[in-house]
């Protein structure tokens, strides 16, 4: 098997840092798509004051993040009405909703409780590569 004490050349620590940096920036956007298509498929609509309270954050800040994925493509939206996804945002939401499953059903095989694996995959989604997620997904028998 080699050196167990060699490092393999994809782990150089600049390469793994600046991907993590790269996943935490776009988990926000991720998160937001995600609660948006939820709340269109709940309430109808998704509104400001239905994000905030959400994710537990204040109006402002949900304006600023609004804003940004506005200008990155992924919502339209006009003073004091309802947010919509633009056809890339709902894809981005699919894509998160069927990374999401894959995570929380690898756990659940794995025997880990429900509300734990909800929990957990939340986290993990944003930050597994395609290569790990296509594992999990077989390995939960799902792929």
């Amino acid at each position: 098997m080699g050196d167990p004490n060699a490092r393999h050349p994809r782990h150089n620590k600049a390469e793994v840092f600046a991907q993590l940096r790269d996943a935490h920036a776009r988990e926000v956007t991720e998160d937001y798509v995600e609660m948006i298509a939820d709340l269109i498929q709940e309430e109808g609509e998704a509104r400001s004051v239905a994000l905030a309270e959400r994710f537990g954050v204040t109006a402002a800040t949900v304006n600023n993040t609004i804003k940004r994925l506005e200008r990155d493509g992924f919502v339209t939206s006009r003073p004091y009405r309802s947010i919509f996804l633009t056809d890339q945002g709902k894809e981005l939401a699919e894509k998160c909703r069927k990374r999401h499953e894959i995570v929380y059903n690898f756990l659940i095989a794995l025997g880990v409780d429900p509300s734990i694996a909800e929990f957990d995959a939340e986290g993990i989604e944003h930050h597994v590569s395609e290569e790990t997620l296509a594992v999990f997904a077989r390995k939960a028998g799902k792929g």
